[in-house]
């Protein structure tokens, strides 16, 4: 299985999420430059463009996608850069709810009743927005296209996602994944659709074992590639121990980060079907580096998670090329 994906993968991943979460921009200039400069520093062959577009509430029906995220000239111009910087790119529109509520709890009811909002409502204006940006995905050449992130009330749709997928597949020659949340890789029914399975990491210290043990199964029954699409920590004490929390109010701890990344990024290199990462995350427009210690986010650049990734990174390149 290893040699498969790693062919169809290009594997190892050794990505960083950038540019989050996209605001109208806040893509180019030269802190935008310097930010995507800076990232290759750490060993990073992979970057993945990730940005939101709103829609008001869970129960909303329409995505404000053409106002509310970077411009499509925005997406094109990181895109040339991080061609110059060598890196291979991974498209990831998302969708975010106006009033907060995180995406995973966007949903309808079900079987659809006479006056309330529907699926098939959503999924129109949806499969509008990320047919759009396969296109320009497929225009900047981007080796991977990510068709939603963490959907989790969503994810049991199973038609509308292969319908998406399959137009995707009309504007779109590359990779195709789909971002499941934590604890959902062995939730799906519709893998089989898509190129690459791929999902958000943030599992607990001293977790990772056993949740490698419960994903593997499902990678063997597909023979898909895999790879943490997201995965980090932020940097503050007791986050290890919640590391999808971003509101978890610690002290800034770059060592807590650190040993987190170290953990995960160890246990996944003993598992030669995990692919790789994109870690969460790295913004345009970065922190002075002197300011970096009392950074509390998941950024690790100028912190002790920056050494720690690219330990690892280099050493998934030299297995690699050996």
């Amino acid at each position: 299985m290893h040699d498969l994906t790693t062919q169809a993968l290009d594997a190892p991943v050794c990505g960083m999420t950038w540019g989050w979460v996209g605001s109208p921009g806040s893509w180019t200039g030269p802190a935008a430059d310097a930010s995507l400069t800076a990232v290759v520093e750490l060993g990073v062959t992979w970057v993945t463009l990730a940005y939101a577009a709103m829609q008001d509430t869970a129960q909303s029906t329409a995505i404000q996608w053409r106002d509310t995220t970077v411009f499509d000239d925005e997406i094109r111009s990181a895109a040339a850069r991080s061609r110059e910087l060598g890196l291979k790119i991974c498209l990831k529109p998302v969708v975010n709810c106006a009033d907060g509520t995180w995406r995973a709890h966007i949903g309808f009811l079900e079987p659809d009743v006479p006056g309330e909002p529907t699926w098939g409502e959503w999924f129109a204006s949806y499969r509008e927005y990320v047919l759009h940006h396969a296109a320009l995905a497929e225009e900047i050449g981007a080796e991977l296209f990510c068709i939603g992130c963490e959907m989790v009330r969503a994810d049991a749709q199973d038609q509308h996602w292969r319908d998406l997928v399959a137009a995707v597949r009309e504007v779109y020659s590359g990779l195709v994944t789909y971002n499941a949340d934590k604890y959902q890789e062995d939730r799906l029914t519709w893998w089989d659709a898509v190129d690459v399975i791929s999902a958000s990491g943030y599992y607990p210290t001293g977790h990772w074992e056993e949740q490698l043990d419960r994903i593997e199964p499902v990678v063997t029954r597909h023979r898909k590639p895999f790879l943490f699409i997201e995965a980090g920590c932020p940097s503050r004490e007791g986050s290890p121990d919640r590391p999808n929390d971003w509101t978890h109010d610690g002290p800034p701890s770059e060592q807590a980060q650190a040993d987190y990344l170290d953990e995960m990024m160890s246990a996944c290199s003993r598992r030669p079907w995990v692919n790789g990462f994109m870690l969460w995350d790295w913004p345009a427009r970065l922190y002075p580096a002197e300011a970096a210690w009392k950074d509390t986010d998941y950024c690790m650049y100028a912190k002790a998670g920056a050494d720690v990734v690219a330990r690892h990174y280099r050493a998934a390149q030299a297995r690699a090329n050996t």
